[in-house]
């Protein structure tokens, strides 16, 4: 087994051809099981190619990406949407949920194409319903629901497959600053139970409460820093 969730060797994007627009250039950095990263830079530099490129969702057009040990490079369509399924979950600022479905469906979904039966992605359901604290609200649907609680119930979708990999875009951006602290107070508690967490945003603010953050600009990785080497 890997002693890393995530490495990345010399990663780059170009798209385009005439001319070439490169978006990510030669990035290399690793994260270990149970880490809480942050990755911050502003609008345009690169860091939404980056999660794509560490979710999976898009292939480098070179480097290595290895998630779990696995190199993602190496599998076909068919075998990266298994590792996504398996390895990684997604948190979004939008929440992504099915407005018709209670919390418990939408969690539950998360295993849908993980061929998971039906009783133990239930099951499955309301254990990451109670992690995020909303087990008294799993048989409501996402309108009677407040931004903050929309967003537990994206995290616990992440959670339900017990994902290498959480990759949070901007989970605060739609929040306002209470129910925004509170995810940042989750995300945290999640982490100190052992979830390996990076957390995409431009917000510098709270990229410094995080333990490690990774600066990026224009494509590169300009400072990766822990709380213990920070000045």
């Amino acid at each position: 087994m890997s002693a890393f969730a995530l490495e990345l060797d010399g990663v780059t994007k170009v798209y385009g051809e005439d001319p070439p627009v490169p978006a990510l250039r030669g990035v290399s950095f690793s994260v270990r099981p149970g880490e809480l990263v942050a990755i911050v830079g502003p609008s345009g530099s690169g860091k939404t190619t980056l999660l794509h490129v560490i979710g999976t969702l898009e292939r480098p057009s070179s480097g290595l990406v290895r998630i779990g040990g696995v190199d993602a490079a190496q599998l076909d369509d068919r075998e990266l949407s298994k590792l996504r399924a398996r390895n990684i979950g997604f948190v979004f600022q939008q929440f992504f949920l099915a407005e018709h479905a209670t919390v418990r469906d939408n969690v539950a979904d998360g295993l849908l194409y993980a061929g998971v039966r039906a009783a133990e992605r239930y099951r499955r359901a309301d254990e990451a319903i109670e992690r995020v604290g909303l087990s008294e609200r799993a048989s409501f649907k996402p309108t009677k629901l407040s931004g903050g609680e929309r967003q537990r119930v994206a995290i616990a979708r992440a959670l339900i497959g017990r994902p290498t990999i959480v990759l949070a875009d901007e989970p605060t951006g739609n929040l306002d600053s209470t129910n925004g602290a509170s995810i940042m107070n989750l995300i945290r508690e999640l982490n100190a139970a052992g979830a390996t967490i990076i957390m995409i945003t431009h917000d510098t603010g709270l990229a410094d409460q995080l333990p490690r953050q990774i600066r990026v600009l224009d494509g590169e990785i300009i400072s990766d820093l822990t709380k213990a080497e920070a000045p």
